[in-house]
């Protein structure tokens, strides 16, 4: 492969030198900011040698190169564009300025609860285990082990206002340590333990207003919104207090006007937001739990097309945290819709003829097996059309399952199958049988439907 060559094949396919804004790579796709994303044209990319797929995302225009070959090809580009080389974060806070509202509230939570999932994922899979060992009765309940496992499993929720509340600081450009300090005071001990409530807790009265002492651990909505809140106060006093005052100054009336504001108007405010939103779901599970799970299974891809699956990591996080819920139910139906991308993408692979297009179409639907699907959207159900069709209803058929068989899973982020460690012991055999029915939904509909084109690997629609 000529990497020169494929970097100035690119150019053209791209609008041209005058369209390129800004470009960055991370472990497999280059990315680029474009200037008019209309000029671009997607078929032209993707008849680059060694593209295996590109999609527009979040502002930017991502083209799937795979590991080291993109490193190669971004610098040919550098060099054929005559750009200079920015970080990621630098590329992302230029794609930002381009995206709508909803666009630019789905990253901003994703940018807040990314980071936390490995805390919330290891305490989901000790969940699991835990529940594992007391379910088949490996150990006595009462012992040690037992007692240590709960603590460590349920740790990362009690503390979570405090994650979340450094997440957010960073995000908004407040001081992280100062929101991880709002965090602590949501889920201070003189509060009641939020988990604790129906045994009773106090209250105080503060110049006439009755102040419930109930704490925010594993809450959500309330710390973000305080964070918020807190972000805007410190950058206002940055402006106004002066340098030599600031570090005094600046930290302690934060700290003290956001304490006040989170205890009395936003932290109530935001824990109701947060259990409405958490209500609502429970009785669209309960009560159109079938027709939920096959809308929402049907439509997930779509929605990750967009980027605002992100913003789900915050309403699942409530769902976990919610003690008369405790469970996340909508993370099983987001798994089938990722297996059947993959069970499409392997259809694909069975059925073409073109050596490149199952070059793709196999890792990339291996990729959707472990809950990664963008390879296998943009890179060959997207591109062939009916494919992506035949997923959206194995998507829906997997996800009418789950629901139907009351699927919960311990934590956020792991689908496919990693998920099947943080899913609760009673729902195993179900979270099995529904990843069956959507990965074989999508691949019995996606090769009978299949157009020729795909046998030559030329695009073709729905």
């Amino acid at each position: 492969m000529d990497i020169k060559q494929v970097a100035q094949d690119l150019i053209p396919a791209l609008g041209g030198k005058a369209n390129i804004a800004s470009a960055a790579h991370c472990a497999t796709r280059l990315r680029l900011v474009l200037v008019d994303d209309a000029k671009a044209s997607k078929e032209k990319i993707e008849a680059v040698e060694g593209v295996k797929g590109c999609f527009a995302n979040a502002g930017q225009m991502q083209i799937i190169f795979g590991t080291g070959l993109v490193n190669k090809v971004h610098a040919e580009f550098l060099e054929a564009t005559g750009l200079d080389q920015v970080s990621k974060s630098e590329l992302t806070n230029k794609a930002t300025e381009k995206l709508n509202p909803v666009q630019r509230l789905a990253r901003t939570l994703s940018n807040i609860f990314v980071p936390i999932i490995p805390a919330i994922v290891s305490a989901g899979l000790l969940m699991g285990l835990l529940g594992m060992m007391k379910t088949y009765g490996w150990v006595d309940s009462s012992s040690a082990l037992v007692v240590m496992l709960d603590m460590f499993s349920s740790a990362a929720f009690i503390i979570l206002p405090v994650l979340i509340g450094f997440t957010a600081a960073r995000e908004f450009g407040g001081n992280p340590y100062l929101g991880a300090v709002i965090g602590g005071i949501l889920t201070h001990p003189a509060l009641t333990n939020a988990w604790g409530v129906a045994g009773g807790y106090d209250t105080m009265n503060f110049f006439g207003i009755d102040v419930a002492m109930i704490g925010y651990q594993g809450t959500v909505f309330p710390v973000m919104l305080t964070v918020w809140f807190m972000s805007t106060v410190e950058k206002w006093l940055h402006k106004k207090v002066p340098n030599s005052l600031d570090l005094i100054i600046t930290p302690f009336v934060t700290v003290i006007v956001t304490g006040f504001m989170a205890l009395l108007i936003i932290g109530p405010a935001g824990r109701a937001l947060g259990d409405g939103i958490s209500w609502l779901l429970d009785v669209v599970y309960t009560h159109a739990g079938f027709v939920a799970g096959a809308l929402f299974g049907g439509s997930y891809s779509m929605i990750v097309i967009t980027g605002v699956h992100h913003s789900f990591h915050a309403i699942e996080a409530g769902l976990l945290a919610n003690p008369e819920i405790g469970i996340n139910f909508l993370l099983p139906i987001w798994s089938m819709a990722n297996i059947a991308q993959g069970g499409a993408c392997f259809a694909v692979a069975l059925k073409t003829r073109d050596a490149k297009v199952k070059a793709v179409a196999i890792p990339a639907g291996v990729s959707c097996m472990l809950g990664i699907t963008e390879a296998a959207i943009f890179g060959i159900n997207l591109r062939f059309g009916k494919p992506f069709v035949a997923a959206l209803i194995g998507g829906a058929l997997g996800g009418a399952y789950v629901v139907a068989a009351h699927v919960g899973m311990t934590a956020v982020g792991l689908t496919g199958l990693p998920g099947t460690a943080i899913v609760a012991p009673e729902s195993m055999i179900h979270y099995i049988i529904g990843m069956l029915i959507a990965f074989g939904g999508a691949f019995v509909v996606s090769s009978l439907t299949l157009p020729s084109e795909a046998i030559n690997g030329k695009p073709a629609t729905a």
